[in-house]
């Protein structure tokens, strides 16, 4: 029964024997020469309706919003985020290191999603064009959110307004992106490019990859510097094939939504299950694959002798305490079940 995070699980089979079918079939050309490469491109202009996006892949989720913003931002630039985005709380300052000094500034709002007009407020700074000021230049959603909420379209063009107006560039850090787009049910295009999107860092290592995470830059324009950054940031793998037939397999007949739906509703179960029981609540609605949950210690204290494994989370209730649970592709009914056998004989 581990819930501890969407990072722990393996790989769905499919990638493997894919990833395995890709060097076992002789040479291949390098750095991203390669055939997986180019047809990965041309299924996610397929996927995201847009034949001018440009994608390149990369091995972590931290690489990919650190070098995507690089694109979007001078070093003395700005960029604007939720203070629980990953880029903000738990990248090491990669963003700034990869933009070479641009700042992060936090915009708050409720359930892990930027607060609209406080965005708006905050845009509408008389900082354009003095130079004592770091320059507005790019905002940042998280995608599904570190809440485990999702942004729907309209949220996010009402964001994506407010960013173009002032000509900053909107960035989804779309590492859980299959979850949302799950949990929402529109097209791939809806929930980016269409609603104002201009770079996506999508995520597949959360959702059945080995590590792979790719770029895409529906304005075409912002990737000219990408090959460089990549590069000269360590991130550009020679035998990038090892990267590419992961996300080629990922797109391939619907799998990383599949495995995204099988996610999302384990983790309905599971909090469903739960909201049953006296003393249990959630701190945010349960919108993707995370599960926020104020647990009473007995309940707590049986589920971890009955071997549950799951992360404490911070909560501000006073005399309560809160986990965060997270289910996975692969994650088995019965282990869903045994969870909430225990918690409810507690």
């Amino acid at each position: 029964m581990n819930f501890r995070s969407d990072n722990e699980v393996g790989a769905h089979p499919a990638i493997i024997e894919a990833v395995s079918r890709a060097f076992s079939c002789g040479p291949a050309f390098s750095y991203g020469a390669d055939e997986w490469t180019k047809r990965v491109e041309q299924r996610l202009r397929d996927l995201f309706e847009k034949p001018d996006l440009a994608a390149f892949p990369v091995a972590t989720g931290t690489a990919a919003n650190g070098l995507a913003l690089s694109c979007c931002t001078p070093p003395w630039g700005s960029i604007f985020c939720h203070p629980t985005a990953h880029i903000a709380a738990e990248e090491t300052n990669a963003p700034e290191f990869f933009t070479s000094g641009a700042r992060l500034y936090r915009v708050d709002g409720p359930t892990g999603k930027i607060d609209a007009q406080k965005l708006a407020d905050a845009l509408a700074e008389p900082v354009y064009g003095v130079v004592h000021f770091p320059q507005p230049s790019a905002v940042s959603v998280t995608q599904a959110t570190e809440s485990g909420t999702v942004y729907s379209p309209e949220e996010i063009a009402t964001i994506a307004t407010s960013t173009h107006r002032h000509g900053l560039k909107l960035h989804m850090d779309g590492a859980r992106f299959a979850n949302a787009l799950s949990a929402v049910g529109c097209s791939p295009a809806e929930l980016s490019w269409k609603a104002g999107v201009d770079a996506l860092s999508l995520g597949a290592t959360k959702n059945g990859a080995m590590a792979a995470e790719v770029v895409v830059f529906f304005d075409a324009g912002l990737a000219r510097e990408f090959e460089y950054r990549r590069k000269r940031g360590g991130h550009l793998l020679s035998k990038l094939r090892l990267l590419s037939a992961q996300l080629d397999a990922y797109f391939t007949d619907g799998l990383w939504l599949a495995n995204a739906r099988h996610a999302n509703e384990m983790a309905r179960r599971l909090s469903s299950g739960l909201l049953g029981l006296k003393g249990v609540s959630l701190l945010y609605p349960v919108d993707a694959n995370e599960i926020f949950v104020v647990l009473p210690d007995p309940v707590h204290e049986a589920l971890k002798a009955g071997g549950a494994h799951y992360h404490p989370w911070p909560c501000d209730r006073p005399g309560e305490h809160a986990y965060r649970l997270v289910t996975a592709f692969d994650t088995d009914p019965a282990h869903v079940d045994r969870f909430l056998s225990i918690a409810k004989a507690a």
